[in-house]
């Protein structure tokens, strides 16, 4: 039986929340390895394989990255007005569908309970991040295709 994206999910909450250094699970023919670099605080490193001995640890060197160039938002100030949408776990973010599509929502911009503000990518899976309320997108706390952390502010609505 595989690891459903639900198994992982959880399994990276509970490594993010503890203490834990290091987590190798072997499930049938998938072997899912996360690894804290040393004990410090940056975000664990994850790889996977589905088949036996095929498995390529993600080193940072590899991990995705910013394109070059200005940073597109601006870190989110403490104290910003509004409801905070915050990362459910570690993941690359992604402002658009797709490379060639235009961005989900941009600073100022109305949006409805439900409408889509980004995806989370997690070992090739998405996660599409919703609007909890009706408002207006004050504030984007990530860069497109950089690495975040759970529990980190993505968006902050102004409520409507």
């Amino acid at each position: 039986m595989p690891l459903s994206y639900k198994d992982i999910s959880e399994i990276l909450k509970i490594i993010d929340s503890s203490n834990c250094e290091e987590l190798v699970l072997e499930v049938g023919d998938t072997k899912l390895v996360v690894q804290r670099n040393g004990g410090s605080t940056s975000a664990p490193r994850i790889a996977a394989a589905t088949a036996p001995g095929a498995l390529q640890p993600v080193t940072e060197a590899e991990a995705p990255t910013a394109p070059a160039g200005p940073a597109t938002t601006a870190p989110i100030a403490a104290g910003e007005i509004g409801t905070e949408v915050r990362a459910p776990m570690v993941g690359t973010f992604y402002r658009k569908p797709s490379p060639a599509e235009p961005v989900f929502v941009e600073t100022g911009q109305a949006v409805k309970k439900g409408d889509s503000l980004c995806l989370i990518e997690v070992m090739k899976l998405y996660t599409t991040i919703e609007a909890p309320i009706d408002g207006t997108v004050k504030a984007i706390g990530a860069n497109d295709a950089e690495l975040v952390a759970h529990d980190q502010v993505l968006f902050v609505i102004e409520p409507a």
